[in-house]
C-alpha cells in the first residue's frame, strides 16, 4: 500500500450526485469561463455559509445518534397471503471505522469525495466547477455533493433533485461537520450507504459481494465496490461484471491520479481475481424468486429508497399454494434429469395467465438459497425450435399462407458472408412437400427457413419486439431455428399472446401497490390491446396443437386441447417446451449456467414436455376444459 496521505494531493472533487444550478442556462462561450467559476465559486461559498443562519426549520442534525427506521414494506400474494417483507435495515451491520479496510475507504474517498479531510462540509471548488459544466452544457451533468451532503441527504432529505434541496443539503452538511469529527462522519457514511441487492452498510455488503469482512477487503475488491455507489444495481457484479470491472478500473485510476496508489498496486489490482460470494437479499423470505421479482418492478418504478423505506402494500399476481406447486416440480425433476445424466443443469418455469398477462408462478432456478439468479427473468438462452411459431405467425399475417399451404422440406444453400450456410434438419435427412402443419409439428428446419426467407427476416424480428421479445437480433438465415437470446418470461408472455388470439398486456408480477395508509400508488389491472392479427394468431394455435397430437409434443398431451411448441438446440445445450391451454401459458427451459451440453441425445420433447405436463396437469385439476377458438371464427387477412 501506499504510504501517501489523503492530503497529499487535492484535485478536483468528484462527487457523484447532481448539482441543479442554473439548469437549462445555455452555452457559455469560453472566454467567460473564470470569470464565472471565480464569481461562482465566491457566490456559493458566502451564500451557503449565510444561509445556514436562516434555514431554521431545517432537521436538527443532533438527531442522527436518535434515527429512527422507516416503514416496512410488505408484500402478499393475489389472495391476502404475505410473502415477506422489506425493509432499509433489514440487512445491515454496523462496524467502527478502525475495522474497515484502508483500501475501502480510500477508494470511496478517490471517488465520492477526495477532498474530504479538508472541506467543511462543502467543497466551494468542486461546486463551482459543477456550476460551469452545468452552464456549458445546458443542464445537469456533473454535482457537487461531498460525502457529507450524499449523507444528510440521505438520512434527511427527499431524492427530488432540486435547487433548494441542495442548498439544504449544503447548509446541514456544515452544521453536521460543526458537531461530529471528520472520522465520526465517514464511519457513518459507510454503514448508511446503500450497495445495492438490499445491502445498507459495508459490513453486509463485503459479505453479500465477496463473502468476507469489511476488514479484509483487498484493493480490487475495494475499487470494484466503491464503483457501486452511483448505481449499485447497475454496475453490481452480479448482474453485469463487465460494467463492474470498467468501474472498478475508473476509481484505481482515479486512486492512481490523486497519488495514493502505485502503479504497481493499481496494475495488480486490475489483474487480482475477483471472486464474489452471494446475493443475500430477502433470504428467508417464502419464494424468493417472486419476491424479488416484485421487489426489482418496485424498485424501477418508485424507486430503491420507496421500496425499503416507504410502507408499500403490494398485491402479486402469484397464488402462494400455486406458487409452491411450481418450485416443488422443479425440484422433483432436477432430480430426475439428474439420474437421466443431466448434471448440473438448472431449470426455469413461468406460468402466465394468457387473458390477463399476469404471471402466476416464476421459478428462477432449482435452489434459490443457493443461487438467487433468476433465469426465468435474466437468463437469456437460445429457443430452438420454440421460435418457429413466431415466423409461421409472420406467414399467416400476410394472407398469403395457412395451416395447410404446402412447403417443400429439401437441400438449400445461402450465401453466408465468404462462403454458404447449408441448414439441415435435425434427423439430417428431407423429407419433401408437406403442410406446414406437418413441418411444425415435426419440426423440420428447411421449410421455416424457406418461409422466414420469403416473409423477410425483419418482418420476424418487428412480431418479435411487438411480442416483447427484446434481446439482440439480426436478419440472417439462421434465425427462424433460434439463433437469440430469450428469457422463459419473454416466451410464456409472446405465446400467451398467441392463446388470447392477439391481445396483449404488459406481463407482470405485481396487480395493485398502495401506502400503508390505503391511497393506490399503482393499479396493474389488464388494459389489453390487440397487437397481433387474430386470424394468424388462431391459425398458429391450431397448427401448435398438432405439435402435441401427433409431432414431438406428445410428451405434453394432459388428455384437453393444448398448442405448444418443442425447442432444442443443435449442441443440445437448451431444450424447451413452451404450451398454452385457453386459461394457462407455460415455459420451461433446461440447460447448464456454464452454458456446455447437457447431454447427448436431449431433446425439449423427450425431457421437457414432461415436466411441462407433470405441472399443467397439476394446476388445471379444478379448471374447466376449454377448447381454443378456430380460425375460421376470424377474418383472413387479404395477401397483398
Amino acid at each position: 500500500m501506499s504510504s501517501r496521505t489523503f492530503e497529499d494531493k487535492q484535485p478536483p472533487d468528484q462527487a457523484s450526485s447532481g448539482f441543479e444550478f442554473f439548469k437549462g442556462v445555455g452555452q457559455v462561450t469560453g472566454g467567460t469561463l473564470l470569470s464565472i467559476t471565480l464569481l461562482a465559486s465566491s457566490i456559493v461559498a458566502g451564500g451557503l455559509v449565510g444561509l445556514a443562519i436562516s434555514f431554521r426549520n431545517l432537521p436538527d442534525v443532533r438527531q442522527l445518534r436518535n434515527f429512527s427506521p422507516s416503514e416496512t414494506t410488505y408484500i402478499y400474494d393475489i389472495k391476502g397471503k404475505l410473502l415477506t417483507s422489506v425493509h432499509g435495515e433489514a440487512n445491515r451491520e454496523v462496524v467502527p471505522l478502525d475495522k474497515i479496510s484502508p483500501h475501502l475507504k480510500r477508494a470511496v474517498l478517490a471517488s465520492e469525495d477526495a477532498n474530504f479531510y479538508t472541506h467543511h462540509g462543502i467543497n466551494p471548488t468542486g461546486i463551482g466547477r459543477a456550476v460551469i459544466v452545468n452552464l456549458v452544457a445546458g443542464g445537469v451533468k456533473e454535482g457537487g455533493s461531498t460525502i457529507t451532503m450524499q449523507l444528510v441527504k440521505n438520512l434527511f432529505l427527499s431524492q427530488k433533485r432540486a435547487f433548494t434541496r441542495k442548498l439544504a443539503e449544503a447548509v446541514l452538511a456544515i452544521r453536521l461537520e460543526q458537531i461530529l469529527t471528520k472520522d465520526q462522519i465517514l464511519e457513518m457514511y459507510l454503514n448508511q450507504v446503500y450497495w445495492g441487492h438490499n445491502n445498507y452498510g459495508i459490513q453486509t455488503a463485503a459479505r453479500s459481494y465477496f463473502n468476507k469482512s469489511s476488514e479484509t477487503l483487498t484493493l480490487a475488491e475495494s475499487a470494484m465496490i466503491a464503483g457501486l455507489i452511483p448505481a449499485p444495481e447497475e454496475y453490481s457484479p452480479f448482474a453485469n461484471m463487465k460494467l463492474a470491472k470498467h468501474k472498478q478500473k475508473e476509481v484505481l485510476g482515479r486512486m492512481l491520479e490523486l497519488t495514493w496508489i502505485t502503479q504497481k498496486e493499481y496494475d495488480d489490482a486490475l489483474k487480482q481475481e475477483i471472486k464474489l460470494g452471494r446475493i443475500r437479499s430477502f433470504q428467508g423470505s417464502a419464494s424468493p424468486y417472486i419476491t424479488n421479482t416484485v421487489a426489482q418492478e418496485l424498485a424501477k418504478k418508485f424507486g430503491r429508497e420507496a421500496l425499503l423505506k416507504g410502507g408499500m402494500r403490494v398485491q402479486t399476481t402469484v397464488d402462494a399454494k400455486f406458487q409452491e406447486m411450481a418450485e416443488a416440480t422443479v425440484s422433483k425433476w432436477h432430480k430426475t434429469l439428474l439420474g437421466q445424466g443431466l448434471y448440473k443443469n438448472q431449470l426455469a418455469l413461468v406460468a402466465v395467465d394468457p387473458r390477463t398477462h399476469f404471471v402466476k408462478a416464476l421459478v428462477g432456478g432449482v435452489d434459490p438459497k443457493a443461487s438467487e439468479f433468476n433465469r426465468a427473468t435474466q437468463a437469456q438462452r437460445q429457443p430452438g425450435s420454440s421460435f418457429k411459431p413466431f415466423v409461421y405467425y409472420a406467414a399467416f399475417a400476410t394472407g398469403k399462407y395457412g395451416p395447410d399451404s404446402t412447403v417443400v422440406d429439401s437441400p438449400v444453400s445461402y450465401r453466408d458472408g465468404n462462403g454458404w450456410y447449408y441448414p439441415r434438419n435435425y434427423d439430417g435427412g428431407f423429407s419433401g412437400a408437406m403442410s406446414i402443419r406437418t413441418a411444425l409439428a415435426q419440426s423440420r428446419n428447411i421449410p421455416v427457413i424457406k418461409l422466414g426467407k420469403a416473409v423477410g427476416m425483419n418482418r420476424v424480428i418487428e412480431i418479435c419486439r411487438t411480442l416483447g421479445i427484446m434481446s439482440p437480433m439480426e436478419p440472417v438465415t439462421s434465425l427462424p431455428l433460434g439463433a437469440i437470446g430469450v428469457t422463459p418470461l419473454e416466451m410464456a408472455s409472446a405465446y400467451a399472446t398467441f392463446a388470447n388470439y392477439g391481445w396483449q398486456s404488459p406481463p407482470t408480477v405485481i396487480v395493485r401497490v398502495t401506502d400503508s395508509s390505503g391511497n393506490v400508488l399503482l393499479d396493474n389491472t389488464p388494459k389489453p390491446q390487440r397487437v397481433l392479427d387474430p386470424w394468424a394468431s388462431a391459425a398458429i394455435i391450431d397448427v401448435m396443437q398438432s405439435v402435441v397430437t401427433s409431432g414431438t409434443g406428445k410428451g405434453a398431451a394432459i388428455g384437453r386441447p393444448v398448442a405448444g411448441k418443442t425447442g432444442t438446440t443443435s449442441s443440445e445445450k437448451d431444450i424447451w417446451f413452451v404450451g398454452t391451454v385457453p386459461q394457462l401459458t407455460t415455459a420451461v427451459w433446461v440447460g447448464r449456467d456454464d452454458n456446455r451440453q447437457l447431454s447427448s441425445g436431449a431433446t425439449g420433447g423427450g425431457m421437457v414436455a414432461p415436466i411441462w405436463r407433470d405441472f399443467m396437469v397439476k394446476a388445471l385439476k379444478d379448471v374447466p376444459v376449454e377448447k381454443f377458438k378456430s380460425p375460421s371464427q376470424f377474418t383472413r387477412p387479404k395477401s397483398n
